[in-house]
């Protein structure tokens, strides 16, 4: 199973970007999933989560600014960032909840005025 993500870039604070991440391979169907995120020399946090149910979770520093999506038939899930804040760059990754797939490359998101 491979995981991309993309839908990076260089954002203005305040701005908003829309991450993309599908799940590719051998039929695997994506359940409980959440995106993740990690700048250098640190580790990777997780940011988002949603259930096969639909139901999501935030870290407190993105909550009301972000929102996780899925959309089951596109085997992807989705980072919906708005009012993007400098302490939001980082390289952002999706997995399940339990980190159980092997990690993608990733997409950067900067920003910086």
């Amino acid at each position: 199973v491979q995981l991309q993500a993309s839908g990076g870039g260089l954002q203005q604070p305040g701005g908003s970007l829309r991450l993309s991440c599908t799940a590719s391979g051998s039929g695997y169907r994506i359940r409980h999933m959440a995106w993740y995120r990690q700048t250098p020399g640190n580790q990777r946090e997780l940011v988002a989560l949603i259930d096969d149910g639909r139901t999501t979770e935030y870290v407190d520093s993105v909550k009301g600014r972000f929102t996780i999506a899925r959309d089951n038939a596109k085997n992807t899930v989705y980072l919906q960032m708005n009012s993007l804040k400098p302490e939001d760059t980082a390289v952002y990754f999706c997995n399940t909840m339990t980190r159980s797939l092997a990690w993608g490359q990733g997409t950067q998101v900067t920003v910086s005025s």
